[in-house]
């Protein structure tokens, strides 16, 4: 494999500067972060529309990497690494795997779609993987970047491809074509999904066929807007639920809750049972039934592996567990590829020092089991994994490959042993195969809450603060606002993909959000914006730094300072220009001088304002002159204390809105929350945040009858009513109440009828097919959060910093 790397990226066009002999690859790596990166790795620079990774190859050489494909050298970096310099990373990283895949000559499936894409894909695993040894794209690796990475995993004892394409815009698929070079090709459902890429739904049936160029054969479902695009000289084989002239025909029948699916294949007549009655369940599992017929499976066999389908969870969650740990969930998967990824991402959200994985025997690695093993231990070293819990008969007899390393034959014994176990103060990543049944190893580990829950997408997080990093000129620093439990988000876990992602400061309000940050490990500068006199020694104690707005807490902070002969302790000095709240007035700007001029104790490390209409175009000249007064008061600070801090005044409205004012540094705030008070911006950022609940009860109640306090609503007709365990005592107002507000439940609006209770509110679902313990959604993609505070007549940071901390938060990618 490591001569397979070489030979691909000897291949792409590239100067080569450096010693090019006696190199070693068995890596690729695109992400800076990750500490599975040493001297064996060849990393891509990329470039991306918000980020670029040539900042960090200086310190990715001081880590040992010493082969980059660039389209730049920095200068620092010259002598120091191999560098193969190109036109453009992205288009040398596709190269490279096409080049990497043109080395292996077994049956690929490729995959393309709008919807199902995934979940075909891991079904096939699961159905072929008994007789074959399968690569596949890990997760949803369907990108112009993901499938590259995703085929450079194929090794020599593979026998089996299946990967996943996904586009958003014409002239992406031809890219990807020649990357996957699918023997075998599969359209699943073409919907709504990045419509906007694309002039029609036919040029969009167009590239996506793309795909299929050289396949030997075009697995879809058969109606005639597809058959009019595809190529004549392909292979159909098709199925249809209504048209018999298909390939496979087939039939359908609801039993409890499965569907009994009958199959007319030429000669052959048989039936299979799946374990699921929804119709994007049902295509799916016929677009893996199609592969298994095209594979010549007997129907008993393919009756008895349909029967065991199930729930793909394409997620990694982050859950709050037992005894002050916290929970990486990915107990559904267990390959090597995957496992790369896992590991990377406990890096990003560890919450704790101490890092405890529990894993399971490895399927489908493509390797000999000693050397598959000898990599594991690789990975766990460099991860610096400091506990293994390893289940499973394969992991037990490899359990001296790991240091502190306790094994079970099962997850059963496991179990049984689970109250001898001790698990405190961690983060625990729970990476197991499906077959070990890990959700009951998660249901140990994790804390006991109600069912109402806050989703957190990190790579929603991730996606907004490079959209925001983007707007900034060059050298221009960041600072992330953190306060309020991360605008109710939560506070601890944004922190760590923050610090992971390298942003310069962190702000909170009060020294105890600060405080609790470094005691979860922070190491990024905590700024606290809103100091109170009394809690100076403790934001000295732990190495905060105070923002001093007054002269009082001024004296104050510098009589402490002085009582702990401190030197140069890190300070930040606010103006007051206009918003009138906190802040140094021009007023005393004399008197400040005076006290700092000559003062050793403390180092002022920033200037700061703040502005009042950044987000109200209607007071451009009001903003302007804020900016010119801060000017006027920094410069004179600056010029008579003759110091150079960073200076920074623009918050997330003023990054977009007054970007020649971005000073040293700007303050992200709302805006990485995926909030913009400007309409065509919000277009561009993502949501972070999916409050969500479950009926606890149905109920239809007469003509006449009333539902809740103060009987605010009396039902005029028969009228079916849910009863959702969310109330104002979990941050949803009142107000939302009566009539006003209202839940999505199956894609349909519920409202809300009556007062909203403490920990309850009720809605009507009569026209709504839903039962007790379905799923509900309060806000998120929608309504938004912009939205119910319009309804509502305030701001969204109200609605998000309501949302009580009793609510559980789930984080995921």
């Amino acid at each position: 494999m490591s001569q397979k790397i070489l030979n691909s990226l000897q291949r792409i066009p590239a100067k080569c500067i450096g010693n090019q002999e006696n190199v070693t690859l068995d890596s690729v790596s695109i992400d800076s972060r990750s500490l599975q990166n040493g001297p064996h790795t060849v990393f891509f620079a990329l470039i991306g529309v918000h980020s670029d990774a040539h900042f960090y190859i200086k310190d990715l050489i001081d880590n040992g990497v010493q082969n980059f494909v660039v389209t730049h050298i920095p200068d620092d970096c010259k002598e120091n690494a191999n560098f193969y310099v190109v036109e453009n990373t992205l288009t040398a990283l596709q190269q490279f795997a096409a080049n990497y895949r043109s080395l292996f000559d077994f049956p690929i499936i490729g995959l393309t779609g709008s919807n199902g894409k995934t979940i075909v894909k891991e079904w096939l695993n699961f159905l072929l993987s008994p007789d074959y040894n399968v690569i596949r794209s890990p997760k949803s690796y369907n990108s112009q970047i993901g499938v590259p990475l995703s085929v450079i995993a194929i090794n020599e004892k593979h026998n089996l491809g299946i990967f996943e394409a996904g586009i958003s815009t014409r002239s992406e698929m031809d890219k990807l074509e020649e990357i996957i070079k699918p023997t075998i090709g599969i359209l699943t459902n073409i919907g709504t999904a990045h419509d906007e890429g694309f002039a029609s739904i036919a040029e969009k049936i167009t590239e996506k066929l793309k795909l299929f160029e050289h396949a030997q054969v075009l697995i879809y479902n058969k109606n005639e807007s597809i058959d009019t695009f595809i190529n004549p000289e392909i292979k159909a084989f098709s199925w249809s639920l209504n048209d018999k002239s298909a390939s496979v025909f087939v039939s359908k029948k609801s039993i409890l809750d499965k569907t009994i699916l009958n199959i007319q294949f030429g000669q052959d007549h048989f039936e299979i049972k799946i374990p699921f009655q929804d119709e994007a369940s049902v295509e799916n599992a016929i677009s893996c039934l199609m592969v298994l017929l095209y594979f010549e499976y007997d129907a008993i066999t393919i009756q008895n592996r349909m029967e065991l389908l199930y729930p793909v969870e394409m997620r990694l969650k982050v859950k709050n567990g037992i005894n002050n740990c916290s929970i990486i969930d990915d107990s559904y998967s267990s390959d090597f590829q995957s496992l790369k990824i896992a590991l990377d991402f406990l890096e990003s959200q560890k919450q704790y020092k101490k890092k405890t994985v529990i894993l399971s025997d490895i399927f489908q690695s493509g390797l000999a089991t000693e050397a598959l093993y000898a990599k594991v231990s690789e990975l766990i070293i460099s991860n610096k994994i400091d506990r293994v819990i390893g289940i499973g008969q394969t992991i037990s007899a490899f359990k001296n490959k790991f240091t502190n390393c306790i094994t079970f034959e099962n997850t059963a014994a496991f179990v049984t042993d689970f109250e001898n176990l001790d698990f405190g103060n961690e983060t625990i990543l729970i990476k197991g195969a499906r077959s070990f049944q890990f959700e009951e190893i998660v249901y140990l580990l994790e804390e006991k809450t109600h069912e109402t829950v806050l989703e957190i997408n990190l790579n929603a997080i991730s996606y907004n603060l490079n959209f925001f990093k983007s707007k900034l000129k060059p050298k221009v620093k960041i600072m992330v606002m953190v306060k309020a439990f991360g605008y109710g988000n939560g506070g601890l876990e944004i922190a760590k993909l923050l610090e992971y992602h390298k942003v310069d400061y962190l702000g909170v309000a009060f020294a105890d959000e600060g405080i609790s940050l470094k005691n979860g490990g922070i190491q990024v500068p905590i700024m606290v914006l809103n100091p109170e006199n009394t809690s100076f020694s403790a934001i000295i104690q732990h190495q905060l730094e105070p923002e001093i707005y007054c002269l009082k807490g001024l004296y104050a902070f510098l009589k402490i300072a002085k009582q702990k002969n401190l030197e140069h302790f890190p300070i930040h000095i606010k103006f007051d220009t206009g918003m009138h709240r906190l802040g140094f007035e021009g007023n005393t700007i004399d008197e400040l001088i005076d006290a700092l001029k000559g003062n050793t104790t403390v180092q002022i490390k920033s200037i700061l304002s703040h502005m009042a209409t950044s987000d109200d175009l209607e007071h451009m000249d009001f903003a302007h002159a804020q900016i010119a007064l801060f000017e006027k008061l920094s410069s004179k600070l600056m010029s008579e204390l003759q110091i150079k801090p960073l200076r920074h005044i623009l918050n997330t409205s003023g990054i977009s809105n007054f970007p020649d004012s971005q000073y040293d540094m700007v303050r992200l705030g709302i805006g990485l929350y995926g909030v913009s008070n400007d309409a065509e911006e919000q277009k561009q950022l993502e949501n972070v945040g999916t409050l969500k609940s479950v009926i606890s009860q149905i109920r239809t109640i007469a003509a006449g009858e009333s539902v809740g306090y103060g009987r605010r609503f009396v039902a005029e007709k028969p009228t079916k009513i849910a009863t959702i365990p969310i109330g104002y005592a979990d941050g949803i107002s009142r107000g939302w109440g009566n009539g006003l507000g209202f839940v999505m439940i199956k894609g349909a609006k519920a409202y809300i009828v009556g007062s909203i209770c403490m920990d309850m509110l009720m809605v009507d679902v009569t026209g709504i097919e839903c039962k007790e313990g379905d799923s509900i959604l309060i806000f998120g993609e929608n309504p938004t959060v912009s939205f119910i505070a319009e309804k509502l007549n305030t701001i969204p940071y109200e609605i998000l910093t309501s949302i009580s901390q009793r609510v559980k938060r789930v984080f995921y990618r």
